[in-house]
Parts: structure tokens; C-alpha cells; sequence
């Protein structure tokens, strides 16, 4: 890899790549993008809208925060102080029970009580000038290198599903009463996925492997970082990855779509399953 102005470029995941498609493809048979950096400037304007709201209704203490970001199973609000929730009334019934009692309550549901959406909404949502800052740093990094190599179709899908793996981490193995959000996972999901594209192209990933390996170390030393959300987008990249490199030449296209299909079939089927955990 070598640094670009918009990003890191492969030439040899390109050049070897582009012996193996027609013109006007991709090396892994998308069709090329007239500018790559377009999706991830797209991507880039949600999140900053989303953050724009959040932060002029109130930032930490936004109702919004309560909407978009991801539960697990809904915390037990103090509205009378705003961003402070009872960790010991973790059920809507326990909390309908104390405010009926004269306690000032508000539930703010989550994933498991019917607010699936936050599974995807949290991939948007942002608090902090710091943690956006960074993550649309390394979206406009790294997303246009991968939509040139990928097209723009498969990098959306690798760059949603991804983000959805690090939800559906998330959902398993974070508290019940925890919120996060956050595009991390899906970000996590791009180093993955050009780390296996970078190999399966023979090129040199030093400048790729030593981002992942900083980012790793931040993840695991800094607190109040979602190292689940990490985690699982940088696997579900990674596989989604492997699927749309390694899918045979012959009907790539079928192959690719299917093999998308079940990495999503198979996120969806975990957040099902910790649903009928958690209900």
C-alpha cells in the first residue's frame, strides 16, 4: 500500500486484478466507479447529519441518543437528570413499577423489546466531535480504495453488513443496559476487508497491517470503546471480503451475491437468537 491523497492505493491488487476482468470491471466484477470516493463522501454526510442533530438537541443528554443508539435490552431512564438511568430496574416492568411509586422513570427500549432499528441506526450515530472526527477520517481513508477494487454495489454491501456484524457483537457481548454507537464496526470492517484483498493480490500490506494494528491498540487500551463492535466488524469484513475475492471466476456474480446473502442470513440468525436469549 502506498498513501494517497484520498486513501491508500494497491497497485498491485489493481494491476494483477485487472489481467483477470474486461474493461469497465473491477478486478472482483463490480462495475468501476467513475469516482470512488463518492459513496464514502455520501456515507460521511449521514453521519455528520446525524451528529449535527444529536449534538443541537442536547448531545450526551439528547433524546436521540436513547433512540439511535444500540441497547441490548433498554435501560430505565431518570428524566428528571438527563443521561442518567437505575442499572438496578433493567426491565420495562420494574420500571413502569417504580414510577408508579412516585420515582421519576422513563423506559428507553431496546433491541430485544421490538427497537431493532437501533442495530443500524448506531452504525450512524455519533456524540463526541473526537470519536467522529476519527471514524470519517479513516471512512474517507479507506472507503474509496475499496470501492475502486471492489465497485461501489459490493463496498456498500461490505461496508452495511460489516457494520451489522459489529452490531450483532455487540448486541451478544456488551451489557444489557449498555449503549453504544458508533460507525466503528463498519470501519473495522473496511480494514478487513482490504487487508484479504490486499493478500489475495500478493501486495504489500505493511501500511495496511500497521493502521489495524494502532487502531487495535487504542481499542484494547482506551476506555469506553466498544472493542465487541470492533471486533466483529473486522471479522464480518473480512469474510465478506473473502466471498467477493475468492468466489470463482465462472458466474462470480451468483457466487458473490449468495455467499453476501449467507454472511447476512448468518448475522441476522445471531441477533435472532440473542433476541430469544434476552426475551
Amino acid at each position: 500500500m502506498i498513501p494517497a491523497s484520498v486513501g491508500f492505493q494497491c497497485p498491485e491488487c489493481v494491476h494483477r486484478g485487472s489481467k483477470e476482468t474486461r474493461s469497465g470491471r473491477t478486478p472482483y466484477g463490480g462495475s468501476q466507479s467513475g469516482n470512488p470516493g463518492l459513496t464514502s463522501m455520501v456515507l460521511i454526510g449521514l453521519n455528520a447529519l446525524v451528529f449535527l442533530l444529536i449534538r443541537a438537541t442536547g448531545g450526551h443528554d439528547s433524546e436521540w441518543v436513547a433512540r439511535l443508539a444500540l441497547t441490548p435490552l433498554g435501560r430505565c431512564l431518570a428524566p428528571d437528570q438527563p443521561g442518567s438511568y437505575y442499572p438496578g430496574l433493567d426491565s420495562e416492568h420494574a420500571c413502569e413499577t417504580a414510577n408508579r411509586s412516585g420515582q421519576a422513570t422513563e423506559w428507553a427500549g431496546g433491541v430485544a423489546g421490538g427497537d431493532a432499528w437501533q442495530l443500524v441506526t448506531s452504525m450512524f450515530s455519533h456524540v463526541d466531535i473526537l470519536h467522529i472526527a476519527f471514524n470519517l477520517l479513516a471512512l474517507w481513508f479507506l472507503g474509496p480504495e475499496l470501492e475502486r477494487l471492489v465497485g461501489r454495489t459490493r463496498f456498500l454491501a461490505v461496508y452495511l453488513v460489516s457494520g451489522l456484524a459489529g452490531s450483532a457483537a455487540v448486541y451478544w457481548l456488551s451489557d444489557t443496559g449498555s449503549q453504544t454507537l458508533g460507525a466503528s464496526g463498519a470501519i473495522f470492517g473496511l480494514m478487513g476487508a482490504l487487508l484479504v484483498v490486499g493478500l489475495k493480490a500478493g501486495g504489500n500490506v505493511s501500511q495496511l497491517l500497521v493502521w489495524i494494528g494502532l487502531n487495535v491498540f487504542i481499542t484494547i487500551s482506551g476506555s469506553n470503546i466498544s472493542w465487541q463492535g470492533h471486533l466483529g466488524g473486522f471479522l464480518g469484513g473480512a469474510v465478506l471480503a473473502a466471498v467477493l475475492a475468492y468466489a470463482p471466476k465462472n458466474r462470480r456474480p451468483l457466487w458473490q451475491a449468495l455467499g453476501v446473502g449467507l454472511v447476512l442470513v448468518a448475522v441476522l440468525g445471531i441477533i435472532a437468537t440473542r433476541t430469544a436469549v434476552l426475551v
